[in-house]
Formats: structure tokens, sequence, C-alpha cells
């Protein structure tokens, strides 16, 4: 399905006239933001902008139409199948996967359980549509850097927000798995806990990640590599934003088993990097063999420079 026709389904067919131009420039869209009794807020190419009442993409926030309650009712309920209870357990999370491998983060008032755990979500009033943009290709500039002798390094990729973290990492997976010229097709298992590295739908992946990858999906990252080990023996793992102890520490079980690591963090330098206490004993041990920084692009990966695991420059500046 075309993007256009993607983003258009996004929304109950009353409402594909008023998004048809916001749709031809899907290209661009990053984000569609919903807000009940605010102005409807587009990213498009980095830029934000409006639509208007009658259906125009415009530069001035005075001409914005605003969303209703109404509106996002029916958005939720179309992109729901017109069961919410179906995708409760998605709602619960904030966020589900729609065609395409857009997702929607979802918030409004939360019901919790006694033990403090969210039990739903109801009162939806505030929808962020992230349009998903699968580059093939994104990775090869850093592939002759990812192996030695031709065995795959665990590599880690360092980002700002907006540096494209996600879309160079699911290239990269695409390519492991499938082969290329310098190794060829390894077994990958993806913990894919926010659904946004294969951007699965009903369990199948909307990105093309390699034909010989598995998918976790929306399952927490410590325990999504555990099942994955035990489940899938896979010769490579990959996960995104790594953030606390208990990751690091999955990782490092990984890697013990023998598999390779594919993962993503959070940062601005490789001098950051190094500083993090969750990931200094791992930084110490040298056990990642490529460090790759990039720089904030929205959404696309600019690759600023490639380390060893030595913190040599491998390429870059």
């Amino acid at each position: 399905m075309a993007a256009r026709e993607e983003i258009q389904r996004i929304f109950p067919d009353y409402m594909r006239q008023l998004w048809k131009e916001v749709s031809e420039q899907a290209k661009g869209l990053q984000e569609i933001r919903l807000r009940t009794g605010r102005e409807i807020v587009l990213k498009i190419n980095g830029e934000e902008r409006y639509l208007s009442s009658g259906g125009q993409v415009v530069p001035d926030a005075g001409r914005a139409m605003r969303a209703t309650e109404r509106d996002l009712e029916a958005v939720l309920n179309h992109i729901c199948d017109y069961s919410l209870y179906a995708f409760s357990d998605e709602i619960r999370q904030g966020f589900l996967t729609i065609p395409g491998g857009h997702r929607v983060g979802m918030a409004g008032q939360v019901i919790l359980e006694e033990n403090g755990a969210v039990r739903n979500m109801k009162h939806i009033r505030y929808m962020n549509i992230r349009i998903s943009h699968e580059v093939k290709g994104a990775a090869d500039a850093v592939l002759p850097y990812l192996y030695e002798d031709g065995e795959l390094l665990n590599t880690l990729l360092i980002s700002p927000p907006g540096g494209g973290k996600t879309t160079l990492l699911r290239d990269m997976i695409r390519q492991i798995s499938d082969g290329n010229r310098f190794a060829g097709g390894m077994n990958v298992s993806v913990a894919d806990e926010r659904s946004e590295i294969a951007g699965c739908y009903m369990g199948c992946p909307q990105n093309d990640v390699g034909m010989r990858t598995d998918v976790l999906d929306a399952c927490p990252k410590v325990l999504g590599m555990m099942m994955l080990l035990r489940s899938m023996s896979p010769q490579v793992v990959a996960v995104d934003e790594l953030g606390s102890r208990e990751d690091i520490s999955a990782v490092g079980q990984v890697m013990q088993s023998g598999s390779r690591v594919l993962a993503t963090v959070h940062g601005e330098s490789l001098e950051e990097i190094r500083e993090k206490d969750f990931l200094k004993g791992l930084v110490n041990r040298q056990v990642f063999g490529r460090y790759i920084l990039l720089g904030a692009g929205e959404g696309k990966s600019r690759v600023k420079a490639v380390y060893d695991g030595g913190f040599r420059l491998c390429c870059g500046s």
C-alpha cells in the first residue's frame, strides 16, 4: 500500500477528504498531533505546520482546525476496528501500531490496579501519530565497519533524539539478516519493546527486517532478550534504547551465551556514554567492538563517527 493511502486509512471514511493534502506530503510527514480542543499540529520535514478546516496544510496556527472529542473518539475506534476491548493491552501501554508500521501514542485518564499497575486508559484526549519511514540502505556507510575478519562485532549506536538511530538499527538488522558482501545471513532476534523497529501489526512486521529475523513485539526489553535466547537460538540480538542496569545485565547475558548484540542508547558524545553509570561496566570491559555516533537529523541517520572497542576513531571526525 502506498504511503499516501496508508495515511488516509488512519482516519474514518468521512474524514479522508480532509486529510488528502496531508497524505500527499507523506514522504516528509513525521507526526500528526491531535489534542481535544486544540489546533491540529503536523510535523513535516522537521517543520511545524497545521491543518486548516478546509484540509490545507498551513504555516499559521491562527488558521488551524481544532480537534474535537468526537474526532479523537472516531479515530481511535477506527484504528481499533471498532473493538477497543481487542486492543486493550496496547492501549494500556499508551500506544498501538497500525498497518504500515505507524505508531499511535495516546494519553488520557489512567485507571490503576490496586498494586499501582496500569489497568487501562479511558477518556483518551491526546494522540501523537508517528509516521514510520523505512529507509533501505541507511546502513550502507557503516556496514564495512561492523565486521572484522568476517565476524560481526557487538555494536552500540549512540544518538541524540532525532538522530535516526532506530532507522539505522532497522537497516543494519535487515542487511545482517539477509547477508551482505562481508558475511552470510545470520539469525537475528529483535526485542522490540515499543514496536518501533519492526513496526509489527497483529504480530506481522510492517517494516522489512530481513528473511532470518524473528521479532518479539511489545515485550519489556529485559524479559524479551531472555525469552528470545531460550526460544529462538539467535546469532544476533537487537534491542533499542538501553537505559538501565537491568538492560545492561540482560545484554551481558546475551553476550555470554555467544550471541552478538546490536543496541542503541541516547547520547550526544562518546564521552557522555563512557560516563553513564549503568554502562560503565560493559564499556570498561570493551565488550562492544564498535561505537557508532550519530548526529541530530530529524530522523535521518547522520553518522558522525565510528569508533572501535578501544575508542579509536575508525572513520569520521
